[in-house]
């Protein structure tokens, strides 16, 4: 199981990227060996983000294939490079 946080600035208010988030959770739905995701609000100024949890690598590259991950930046009006990190996940706490 992998955990992946995605941070960006985006030039979209709140409640824009809330609306945008919305239309496009079907779709999330759908993607094949994503287990949850959470979208944050970070704390600086049009910051916003997601944590991702996947079942696997594999699935999380598959997914950087697909038109719904490489249509984000444009969507959601990110500004410059979004920060992008994946991590294993060694142990759950609480299930």
């Amino acid at each position: 199981m992998l955990v992946q946080t995605v941070k960006f600035e985006s030039i979209l208010s709140e409640e824009q990227v809330m609306r945008i988030a919305e239309e496009r959770a079907d779709a999330y739905r759908a993607v094949p060996g994503l287990m949850q995701k959470y979208y944050v609000k970070l704390d600086t100024p049009n910051g916003y983000g997601g944590v991702l949890v996947w079942e696997s690598r594999e699935a999380l590259d598959a997914f950087r294939e697909t038109e719904l991950f490489t249509t984000i930046p444009a969507v959601y009006g990110v500004k410059g490079a979004p920060s992008i990190e994946a991590v294993e996940v060694l142990d759950v706490l609480r299930r």
